[in-house]
Protein backbone atom coordinates (compact mmCIF):
# COMPACT_ATOMS: atom_id res chain seq x y z
CA UNK A 1 0.00 0.00 0.00
CA UNK A 2 0.71 3.93 -0.67
CA UNK A 3 1.44 4.80 3.38
CA UNK A 4 4.45 2.16 3.24
CA UNK A 5 6.41 4.54 1.37
CA UNK A 6 5.47 7.48 3.15
CA UNK A 7 7.46 6.83 6.05
CA UNK A 8 9.90 9.19 6.04
CA UNK A 9 13.98 8.40 7.19
CA UNK A 10 14.99 9.73 9.86
CA UNK A 11 17.85 9.09 12.53
CA UNK A 12 16.55 6.76 14.56
CA UNK A 13 15.08 4.33 11.46
CA UNK A 14 18.27 2.15 12.19
CA UNK A 15 16.96 0.90 15.57
CA UNK A 16 14.25 -1.44 16.37
CA UNK A 17 12.70 1.15 18.93
CA UNK A 18 13.50 4.92 19.05
CA UNK A 19 14.86 6.20 22.34
CA UNK A 20 13.41 9.57 22.47
CA UNK A 21 10.15 8.28 22.39
CA UNK A 22 10.78 5.11 24.99
CA UNK A 23 8.56 5.57 27.58
CA UNK A 24 5.07 6.99 27.74
CA UNK A 25 5.08 7.42 31.83
CA UNK A 26 7.67 10.03 31.46
CA UNK A 27 5.61 12.41 29.27
CA UNK A 28 2.69 14.09 30.90
CA UNK A 29 -0.12 15.00 27.96
CA UNK A 30 -0.38 18.40 26.67
CA UNK A 31 -3.07 20.33 25.91
CA UNK A 32 -1.77 21.30 21.96
CA UNK A 33 0.41 20.06 19.82
CA UNK A 34 4.37 21.93 20.81
CA UNK A 35 6.01 23.37 18.15
CA UNK A 36 8.04 20.71 16.04
CA UNK A 37 12.20 20.88 16.97
CA UNK A 38 14.40 21.79 13.48
CA UNK A 39 15.56 18.34 13.59
CA UNK A 40 11.91 16.93 12.86
CA UNK A 41 11.28 19.19 9.96
CA UNK A 42 11.69 16.47 7.57
CA UNK A 43 10.75 13.66 9.41
CA UNK A 44 7.10 14.16 9.29
CA UNK A 45 4.70 14.63 6.55
CA UNK A 46 2.33 18.00 6.97
CA UNK A 47 -0.96 17.52 7.76
CA UNK A 48 -3.75 18.25 5.23
CA UNK A 49 -5.50 20.90 7.08
CA UNK A 50 -2.17 22.66 8.48
CA UNK A 51 -1.19 25.29 5.57
CA UNK A 52 2.18 24.71 4.93
CA UNK A 53 4.59 27.50 5.77
CA UNK A 54 5.60 30.02 4.02
CA UNK A 55 8.63 32.94 4.25
CA UNK A 56 6.29 35.48 2.82
CA UNK A 57 3.51 35.68 5.48
CA UNK A 58 5.92 35.36 8.87
CA UNK A 59 8.37 37.44 10.08
CA UNK A 60 12.39 35.99 10.11
CA UNK A 61 12.99 34.36 13.29
CA UNK A 62 15.91 35.68 14.88
CA UNK A 63 18.53 34.61 18.01
CA UNK A 64 15.53 36.81 20.54
CA UNK A 65 12.45 34.80 18.78
CA UNK A 66 13.62 31.45 17.75
CA UNK A 67 11.03 28.84 16.58
CA UNK A 68 10.66 25.79 14.63
CA UNK A 69 8.55 24.08 11.61
CA UNK A 70 4.60 24.23 13.12
CA UNK A 71 3.57 20.94 14.26
CA UNK A 72 0.36 19.79 12.18
CA UNK A 73 -2.52 20.99 14.10
CA UNK A 74 -5.05 18.27 13.61
CA UNK A 75 -5.91 15.50 10.62
CA UNK A 76 -9.52 16.50 11.18
CA UNK A 77 -11.71 18.27 8.07
CA UNK A 78 -15.40 17.98 9.77
CA UNK A 79 -16.48 20.34 7.16
CA UNK A 80 -15.40 17.73 4.58
CA UNK A 81 -17.52 14.93 6.32
CA UNK A 82 -20.27 13.00 4.32
CA UNK A 83 -22.24 9.43 4.52
CA UNK A 84 -18.48 7.87 4.36
CA UNK A 85 -16.19 10.05 5.81
CA UNK A 86 -16.78 10.89 9.20
CA UNK A 87 -14.59 12.84 12.05
CA UNK A 88 -14.71 12.32 15.60
CA UNK A 89 -13.02 14.44 18.01
CA UNK A 90 -10.34 13.44 20.53
CA UNK A 91 -11.32 11.44 23.71
CA UNK A 92 -10.49 13.18 26.70
CA UNK A 93 -8.21 11.48 29.00
CA UNK A 94 -9.04 8.97 31.25
CA UNK A 95 -8.03 7.68 34.84
CA UNK A 96 -5.59 4.88 34.46
CA UNK A 97 -7.19 1.24 35.42
CA UNK A 98 -4.80 -2.08 34.41
CA UNK A 99 -7.39 -4.46 35.44
CA UNK A 100 -10.56 -2.23 33.85
CA UNK A 101 -11.68 -3.27 30.25
CA UNK A 102 -10.88 -0.55 27.95
CA UNK A 103 -14.17 -0.96 25.69
CA UNK A 104 -17.43 -1.56 27.48
CA UNK A 105 -19.08 -3.34 24.93
CA UNK A 106 -18.64 -7.03 23.61
CA UNK A 107 -17.85 -5.66 20.27
CA UNK A 108 -15.65 -3.05 21.15
CA UNK A 109 -13.74 -6.01 23.32
CA UNK A 110 -13.74 -8.03 20.40
CA UNK A 111 -12.08 -5.01 18.18
CA UNK A 112 -9.68 -4.69 21.38
CA UNK A 113 -8.78 -8.46 21.36
CA UNK A 114 -8.02 -8.66 17.50
CA UNK A 115 -5.58 -6.27 17.68
CA UNK A 116 -3.77 -7.68 20.64
CA UNK A 117 -3.69 -11.32 19.28
CA UNK A 118 -2.15 -9.99 16.37
CA UNK A 119 0.35 -7.92 18.10
CA UNK A 120 3.95 -8.97 18.51
CA UNK A 121 5.31 -7.00 21.49
CA UNK A 122 2.91 -6.44 24.53
CA UNK A 123 4.83 -3.66 25.75
CA UNK A 124 4.21 -1.69 22.60
CA UNK A 125 0.27 -2.50 23.07
CA UNK A 126 0.72 -1.19 26.99
CA UNK A 127 2.37 1.66 25.90
CA UNK A 128 0.07 2.47 23.35
CA UNK A 129 -3.22 2.37 25.66
CA UNK A 130 -1.05 4.67 28.06
CA UNK A 131 -0.89 6.96 25.54
CA UNK A 132 -4.70 6.58 24.19
CA UNK A 133 -5.40 7.01 28.43
CA UNK A 134 -3.59 9.91 28.19
CA UNK A 135 -5.66 11.54 25.68
CA UNK A 136 -2.21 11.59 22.77
CA UNK A 137 -4.60 10.49 19.84
CA UNK A 138 -5.83 13.95 18.28
CA UNK A 139 -9.53 13.80 16.55
CA UNK A 140 -9.81 10.64 14.17
CA UNK A 141 -11.16 10.62 11.01
CA UNK A 142 -13.03 7.47 9.52
CA UNK A 143 -13.43 6.11 5.81
CA UNK A 144 -14.01 2.77 4.00
CA UNK A 145 -11.27 0.60 5.10
CA UNK A 146 -9.40 3.32 7.08
CA UNK A 147 -8.88 5.19 10.42
CA UNK A 148 -6.82 7.67 10.72
CA UNK A 149 -5.30 10.45 13.02
CA UNK A 150 -2.40 12.37 14.86
CA UNK A 151 -0.40 10.66 17.74
CA UNK A 152 1.26 12.56 19.97
CA UNK A 153 4.70 11.13 21.49
CA UNK A 154 7.85 12.08 22.94
CA UNK A 155 8.67 14.34 20.27
CA UNK A 156 7.22 17.63 20.00
CA UNK A 157 6.07 16.96 16.08
CA UNK A 158 3.04 13.97 16.10
CA UNK A 159 2.60 11.16 13.78
CA UNK A 160 0.11 10.23 11.34
CA UNK A 161 -0.89 6.97 12.29
CA UNK A 162 -3.41 4.88 9.56
CA UNK A 163 -5.01 1.74 10.20
CA UNK A 164 -6.26 -0.36 7.70
CA UNK A 165 -9.12 -2.95 7.63
CA UNK A 166 -10.54 -4.79 4.29
CA UNK A 167 -13.74 -3.45 3.02
CA UNK A 168 -16.74 -6.15 2.29
CA UNK A 169 -17.86 -6.56 -1.75
CA UNK A 170 -20.99 -6.27 -3.28
CA UNK A 171 -22.02 -9.86 -2.57
CA UNK A 172 -20.60 -9.57 1.05
CA UNK A 173 -22.93 -6.64 1.82
CA UNK A 174 -25.93 -8.24 -0.04
CA UNK A 175 -25.99 -11.56 2.23
CA UNK A 176 -25.63 -9.17 5.49
CA UNK A 177 -28.64 -6.65 4.33
CA UNK A 178 -30.50 -9.96 3.66
CA UNK A 179 -29.20 -11.40 7.18
CA UNK A 180 -30.41 -8.23 8.89
CA UNK A 181 -33.84 -7.68 7.31
CA UNK A 182 -34.75 -11.33 7.96
CA UNK A 183 -35.07 -9.62 11.76
CA UNK A 184 -36.69 -6.49 12.94
CA UNK A 185 -35.01 -7.15 16.16
CA UNK A 186 -31.69 -6.42 14.20
CA UNK A 187 -32.45 -2.97 12.25
CA UNK A 188 -34.01 -1.99 15.41
CA UNK A 189 -30.95 -2.62 17.86
CA UNK A 190 -28.61 -1.03 15.31
CA UNK A 191 -30.94 2.37 15.22
CA UNK A 192 -30.76 1.83 19.18
CA UNK A 193 -26.34 1.68 18.76
CA UNK A 194 -26.32 -1.79 19.53
CA UNK A 195 -24.49 -4.29 17.67
CA UNK A 196 -26.31 -7.58 17.62
CA UNK A 197 -23.78 -10.67 18.26
CA UNK A 198 -25.59 -13.27 15.46
CA UNK A 199 -25.49 -10.34 13.38
CA UNK A 200 -21.71 -9.92 13.61
CA UNK A 201 -20.61 -13.37 13.77
CA UNK A 202 -23.10 -13.97 10.42
CA UNK A 203 -22.10 -15.68 7.28
CA UNK A 204 -20.51 -12.03 7.23
CA UNK A 205 -18.23 -11.72 9.67
CA UNK A 206 -18.13 -8.14 10.59
CA UNK A 207 -15.57 -7.72 13.17
CA UNK A 208 -11.73 -8.45 12.38
CA UNK A 209 -9.60 -10.91 13.60
CA UNK A 210 -6.09 -11.82 14.57
CA UNK A 211 -3.73 -10.29 11.86
CA UNK A 212 -6.49 -7.59 10.09
CA UNK A 213 -5.76 -4.60 11.49
CA UNK A 214 -3.30 -3.63 9.20
CA UNK A 215 -1.49 -0.48 10.84
CA UNK A 216 1.44 2.26 9.41
CA UNK A 217 2.95 4.78 11.50
CA UNK A 218 5.50 7.77 10.22
CA UNK A 219 7.08 7.16 13.40
CA UNK A 220 10.63 5.44 12.45
CA UNK A 221 9.30 2.38 14.91
CA UNK A 222 8.92 -0.75 12.89
CA UNK A 223 7.09 -2.85 15.54
CA UNK A 224 3.63 -4.31 14.75
CA UNK A 225 2.06 -2.03 15.94
CA UNK A 226 3.83 0.40 17.12
CA UNK A 227 2.33 1.85 20.02
CA UNK A 228 1.12 4.75 18.41
CA UNK A 229 -0.70 2.74 15.65
CA UNK A 230 -2.38 0.56 19.09
CA UNK A 231 -3.33 3.74 20.64
CA UNK A 232 -5.71 4.54 17.52
CA UNK A 233 -6.56 1.37 18.02
CA UNK A 234 -7.30 1.53 21.12
CA UNK A 235 -9.64 4.83 20.95
CA UNK A 236 -11.30 3.18 17.49
CA UNK A 237 -12.45 0.74 19.97
CA UNK A 238 -14.11 3.37 22.37
CA UNK A 239 -15.66 5.07 19.09
CA UNK A 240 -17.46 1.60 18.02
CA UNK A 241 -18.81 1.37 21.57
CA UNK A 242 -20.67 4.65 21.11
CA UNK A 243 -21.41 3.81 17.37
CA UNK A 244 -21.46 0.90 15.58
CA UNK A 245 -22.19 2.28 12.42
CA UNK A 246 -18.31 3.03 12.32
CA UNK A 247 -17.38 -0.57 12.24
CA UNK A 248 -20.08 -0.86 8.99
CA UNK A 249 -18.20 2.46 7.91
CA UNK A 250 -14.86 0.70 8.01
CA UNK A 251 -16.47 -2.39 6.07
CA UNK A 252 -17.44 0.04 3.23
CA UNK A 253 -21.00 1.33 3.18
CA UNK A 254 -22.12 4.57 5.13
CA UNK A 255 -25.40 4.33 7.34
CA UNK A 256 -27.29 6.71 5.58
CA UNK A 257 -26.84 3.91 2.26
CA UNK A 258 -27.38 0.92 4.78
CA UNK A 259 -30.84 2.50 6.49
CA UNK A 260 -31.64 3.17 2.98
CA UNK A 261 -30.91 -0.33 1.48
CA UNK A 262 -32.96 -2.35 4.30
CA UNK A 263 -35.95 0.37 3.79
CA UNK A 264 -35.86 -0.96 0.52
CA UNK A 265 -35.65 -4.46 1.79
CA UNK A 266 -38.92 -4.16 4.39
CA UNK A 267 -40.88 -2.25 1.54
CA UNK A 268 -40.67 -4.99 -1.17
CA UNK A 269 -41.15 -7.93 1.49
CA UNK A 270 -44.50 -5.97 2.72
CA UNK A 271 -45.32 -5.47 -0.88
CA UNK A 272 -44.99 -9.36 -1.68
CA UNK A 273 -47.07 -9.65 1.53
CA UNK A 274 -49.46 -7.92 0.80
CA UNK A 275 -49.74 -9.36 -3.16
CA UNK A 276 -50.46 -12.98 -1.89
CA UNK A 277 -53.22 -11.71 0.33
CA UNK A 278 -56.50 -11.75 -0.98
CA UNK A 279 -57.94 -8.16 -1.97
CA UNK A 280 -60.03 -5.89 0.20
CA UNK A 281 -63.64 -5.58 -0.64
CA UNK A 282 -63.76 -1.59 -1.60
CA UNK A 283 -66.19 0.94 -0.07
CA UNK A 284 -69.23 1.78 -1.97
CA UNK A 285 -71.18 4.81 -2.35
CA UNK A 286 -74.29 5.93 -4.58
CA UNK A 287 -73.64 7.87 -7.19
CA UNK A 288 -76.88 10.30 -6.03
CA UNK A 289 -74.79 10.64 -3.16
CA UNK A 290 -71.29 11.50 -4.84
CA UNK A 291 -72.74 14.46 -7.18
CA UNK A 292 -74.92 15.77 -4.57
CA UNK A 293 -74.18 19.56 -4.22
CA UNK A 294 -72.61 20.59 -0.75
CA UNK A 295 -70.94 23.23 0.82
CA UNK A 296 -67.00 22.18 1.12
CA UNK A 297 -64.82 23.36 3.89
CA UNK A 298 -62.23 26.04 3.43
CA UNK A 299 -58.52 24.55 2.36
CA UNK A 300 -56.20 23.57 4.79
CA UNK A 301 -52.99 25.76 4.99
CA UNK A 302 -50.29 24.52 3.29
CA UNK A 303 -47.86 22.36 5.10
CA UNK A 304 -43.97 23.35 5.91
CA UNK A 305 -41.65 21.53 3.80
CA UNK A 306 -40.25 18.47 4.95
CA UNK A 307 -36.83 18.29 5.82
CA UNK A 308 -35.58 16.08 3.15
CA UNK A 309 -36.84 14.06 -0.03
CA UNK A 310 -38.53 10.77 0.97
CA UNK A 311 -37.84 7.74 -0.39
CA UNK A 312 -39.84 6.66 -2.95
CA UNK A 313 -42.37 3.21 -3.34
CA UNK A 314 -40.61 0.35 -4.64
CA UNK A 315 -41.45 -0.53 -8.48
CA UNK A 316 -42.16 -4.13 -8.77
CA UNK A 317 -40.92 -5.58 -12.03
CA UNK A 318 -43.46 -6.55 -14.68
CA UNK A 319 -42.76 -8.63 -18.15
CA UNK A 320 -42.40 -6.50 -20.39
CA UNK A 321 -42.15 -3.19 -18.24
CA UNK A 322 -39.88 -0.32 -17.89
CA UNK A 323 -37.04 -1.44 -15.51
CA UNK A 324 -37.84 -1.09 -11.94
CA UNK A 325 -34.48 0.26 -10.94
CA UNK A 326 -34.37 2.82 -13.39
CA UNK A 327 -37.52 3.99 -12.28
CA UNK A 328 -36.85 4.30 -8.84
CA UNK A 329 -33.44 6.49 -10.52
CA UNK A 330 -35.82 8.60 -11.73
CA UNK A 331 -38.13 9.07 -9.29
CA UNK A 332 -35.33 9.98 -6.21
CA UNK A 333 -33.63 12.69 -8.48
CA UNK A 334 -36.71 13.75 -9.81
CA UNK A 335 -38.10 13.91 -5.48
CA UNK A 336 -34.19 15.96 -4.54
CA UNK A 337 -34.54 18.14 -7.43
CA UNK A 338 -38.43 19.34 -6.10
CA UNK A 339 -37.66 18.98 -2.73
CA UNK A 340 -34.41 21.70 -3.44
CA UNK A 341 -36.30 23.67 -5.66
CA UNK A 342 -39.73 23.83 -2.59
CA UNK A 343 -36.87 25.15 -0.02
CA UNK A 344 -34.69 26.71 -2.41
CA UNK A 345 -36.10 27.97 -4.89
CA UNK A 346 -33.74 27.00 -6.71
CA UNK A 347 -33.33 24.10 -9.27
CA UNK A 348 -29.48 22.39 -8.52
CA UNK A 349 -29.92 20.78 -11.81
CA UNK A 350 -31.06 23.85 -13.91
CA UNK A 351 -27.21 25.17 -14.20
CA UNK A 352 -25.36 21.74 -15.47
CA UNK A 353 -24.79 21.46 -19.14
CA UNK A 354 -26.42 18.24 -21.18
CA UNK A 355 -22.55 16.40 -20.59
CA UNK A 356 -22.86 17.06 -16.84
CA UNK A 357 -25.95 16.13 -16.23
CA UNK A 358 -25.37 12.91 -17.69
CA UNK A 359 -22.50 12.37 -15.72
CA UNK A 360 -24.47 13.18 -12.57
CA UNK A 361 -27.20 10.45 -13.51
CA UNK A 362 -24.73 7.80 -14.70
CA UNK A 363 -22.61 8.16 -11.20
CA UNK A 364 -25.81 7.89 -9.55
CA UNK A 365 -25.99 4.53 -10.71
CA UNK A 366 -24.42 2.02 -8.39
CA UNK A 367 -21.46 0.41 -9.76
CA UNK A 368 -19.38 1.16 -12.61
CA UNK A 369 -20.87 -0.80 -16.05
CA UNK A 370 -21.14 -4.26 -15.27
CA UNK A 371 -23.97 -5.45 -15.03
CA UNK A 372 -26.29 -5.52 -18.01
CA UNK A 373 -28.87 -2.42 -16.75
CA UNK A 374 -25.87 -0.31 -16.13
CA UNK A 375 -24.26 -1.37 -19.32
CA UNK A 376 -27.70 -0.10 -21.10
CA UNK A 377 -27.93 3.18 -19.04
CA UNK A 378 -24.38 3.65 -19.96
CA UNK A 379 -24.46 3.44 -23.46
CA UNK A 380 -27.94 5.33 -23.61
CA UNK A 381 -26.50 8.64 -21.95
CA UNK A 382 -23.21 8.51 -23.90
CA UNK A 383 -25.13 8.59 -27.39
CA UNK A 384 -27.34 11.10 -26.19
CA UNK A 385 -24.47 13.80 -25.55
CA UNK A 386 -22.59 12.48 -28.15
CA UNK A 387 -19.44 10.92 -26.01
CA UNK A 388 -18.37 7.14 -26.06
CA UNK A 389 -19.39 4.96 -22.85
CA UNK A 390 -15.93 4.22 -22.37
CA UNK A 391 -16.04 8.55 -22.00
CA UNK A 392 -18.66 8.45 -19.67
CA UNK A 393 -17.19 6.21 -17.43
CA UNK A 394 -13.83 7.88 -16.74
CA UNK A 395 -16.45 11.04 -16.22
CA UNK A 396 -18.53 9.15 -14.03
CA UNK A 397 -15.14 8.35 -11.83
CA UNK A 398 -14.16 12.04 -11.32
CA UNK A 399 -17.62 12.58 -10.18
CA UNK A 400 -17.75 10.40 -7.68
CA UNK A 401 -14.36 11.67 -6.70
CA UNK A 402 -15.05 15.38 -6.04
CA UNK A 403 -18.37 15.65 -7.81
CA UNK A 404 -18.57 18.64 -10.64
CA UNK A 405 -14.94 20.00 -9.25
CA UNK A 406 -13.81 16.63 -9.67
CA UNK A 407 -14.97 16.53 -12.99
CA UNK A 408 -13.70 19.89 -13.81
CA UNK A 409 -9.99 18.65 -12.58
CA UNK A 410 -10.20 15.82 -15.15
CA UNK A 411 -11.66 17.60 -17.85
CA UNK A 412 -9.93 21.55 -17.86
CA UNK A 413 -6.59 22.33 -17.47
CA UNK A 414 -5.98 25.57 -16.38
CA UNK A 415 -2.71 27.84 -15.03
CA UNK A 416 -2.74 28.18 -11.11
CA UNK A 417 -1.78 31.23 -9.28
CA UNK A 418 1.41 30.83 -7.54
CA UNK A 419 1.15 29.90 -3.88
CA UNK A 420 -0.39 26.47 -3.04
CA UNK A 421 0.66 24.86 -6.72
CA UNK A 422 4.54 25.90 -5.84
CA UNK A 423 4.32 24.27 -2.56
CA UNK A 424 3.73 20.68 -3.62
CA UNK A 425 6.70 19.94 -4.75
CA UNK A 426 8.96 21.03 -1.99
CA UNK A 427 5.94 18.86 0.23
CA UNK A 428 6.22 15.69 -2.25
CA UNK A 429 10.10 15.95 -1.99
CA UNK A 430 9.36 16.00 1.92
CA UNK A 431 7.84 12.79 2.34
CA UNK A 432 10.96 10.80 0.81
CA UNK A 433 8.92 11.23 -3.20
CA UNK A 434 10.55 11.48 -6.36
CA UNK A 435 10.42 15.27 -8.11
CA UNK A 436 7.21 15.33 -10.16
CA UNK A 437 6.85 17.05 -13.29
CA UNK A 438 4.98 20.05 -13.83
CA UNK A 439 2.72 21.13 -16.02
CA UNK A 440 -0.45 23.85 -16.18
CA UNK A 441 -2.22 22.50 -13.01
CA UNK A 442 -0.83 19.15 -12.83
CA UNK A 443 2.08 17.36 -11.20
CA UNK A 444 3.09 13.96 -12.47
CA UNK A 445 5.75 11.13 -11.79
CA UNK A 446 8.41 10.37 -13.57
CA UNK A 447 7.69 6.96 -13.91
CA UNK A 448 4.49 8.66 -15.63
CA UNK A 449 1.93 6.41 -13.77
CA UNK A 450 1.11 8.52 -11.13
CA UNK A 451 -0.43 12.18 -11.10
CA UNK A 452 -1.86 14.71 -9.10
CA UNK A 453 -3.99 17.65 -10.54
CA UNK A 454 -5.17 20.73 -8.45
CA UNK A 455 -8.87 22.07 -8.89
CA UNK A 456 -9.89 25.25 -8.81
CA UNK A 457 -11.49 24.02 -5.26
CA UNK A 458 -7.75 23.94 -4.25
CA UNK A 459 -8.01 20.23 -3.53
CA UNK A 460 -5.48 17.63 -5.13
CA UNK A 461 -7.15 14.96 -7.21
CA UNK A 462 -5.10 11.70 -7.42
CA UNK A 463 -4.86 10.00 -11.06
CA UNK A 464 -3.47 6.94 -12.13
CA UNK A 465 -2.19 5.62 -15.88
CA UNK A 466 0.02 2.54 -17.32
CA UNK A 467 3.40 4.29 -17.35
CA UNK A 468 3.60 5.96 -21.09
CA UNK A 469 -0.20 5.20 -21.83
CA UNK A 470 -1.24 8.83 -21.04
CA UNK A 471 -4.95 6.83 -20.18
CA UNK A 472 -5.20 8.78 -16.41
CA UNK A 473 -8.41 7.86 -13.83
CA UNK A 474 -9.18 9.26 -11.36
CA UNK A 475 -8.50 7.28 -8.09
CA UNK A 476 -8.74 8.11 -3.91
CA UNK A 477 -9.91 11.29 -2.32
CA UNK A 478 -9.23 14.72 -3.33
CA UNK A 479 -7.46 16.62 -0.34
CA UNK A 480 -5.38 19.78 0.23
CA UNK A 481 -2.18 18.41 0.52
CA UNK A 482 -0.55 16.68 -1.97
CA UNK A 483 0.86 13.73 -0.01
CA UNK A 484 -2.38 13.28 2.00
CA UNK A 485 -4.45 12.97 -1.93
CA UNK A 486 -1.57 10.13 -2.70
CA UNK A 487 -2.53 7.93 0.86
CA UNK A 488 -6.16 6.82 -0.59
CA UNK A 489 -4.72 5.22 -3.56
CA UNK A 490 -3.01 1.68 -4.15
CA UNK A 491 0.18 2.06 -5.90
CA UNK A 492 3.26 -0.03 -5.45
CA UNK A 493 6.31 0.27 -3.43
CA UNK A 494 8.44 1.99 -6.21
CA UNK A 495 6.52 5.50 -5.80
Amino acid sequence: MLATTFKPATRAAATHEPAADDDVHQVSPPTAPPAASPEDTTSHSTSPDAPPEDSTTHPTPTAATPRGPRAPRSMASPHRDSDLRRTFPAFPPRPSDDDASFAETWWGNAWITALEQGALDVKRLARGRGYAQQGHVDAITVTPGLVLAYVRGSRPRPYRVQVRLRTLDDADWERFLDAAAERPGHIAALLDKEMPQSLADGDVPLLPGPGDLDPHCSCPDRGHPCKHAAALCYQTARLLDADPFVLLLLRGRGERELLDALSRRNATRAARAAQEREPAPLPGIRATDALAARELPPLPRPLPAPPHPEQPPVYPAAPGGPDPFALDQLATDAAARAHALLVTGRDPVAELTLWQDAVRLAAARPGSGLTAGTRALYSSLASAVGRTPAELARAVAAWRQGGLDGLAALEEPWDPPAGRFDRARPLLLAADLPAFRPWRNRLTHPNGHIQLRLGRDALWYAYESEPGQDDWWPRGTPDPDPVGALTGIDATDEL
